[in-house]
């Protein structure tokens, strides 16, 4: 699955294009590197968003098309 639609579905991003945009910009660290939006994310990847003054690094313990909202955190674990 692409970095930005996974990035949407679990609901760390609000939407795709935002995810998009962080990843073109730099914003999104996947395992110690810049990711570009169509990086191939995989289970065990750490992933660090960095948007305004908010830092977030997860790591990818499922990867799925879609998924209720109240089940999206399951997708990472927060480090």
């Amino acid at each position: 699955m692409r970095l930005d639609k996974y990035l949407k579905v679990s609901r760390l991003i609000k939407r795709r294009t935002v995810a998009n945009e962080a990843c073109d910009a730099g914003r999104v660290i996947v395992n110690g590197k810049p990711a570009r939006a169509s990086y191939d994310v995989k289970i065990g990847d750490e992933v660090q968003i960095l948007l305004g003054n908010r830092e977030i690094t997860v790591e990818i313990v499922s990867v799925q098309e879609t998924v209720a909202k109240a089940d999206a955190t399951a997708l990472y674990r927060v480090k």
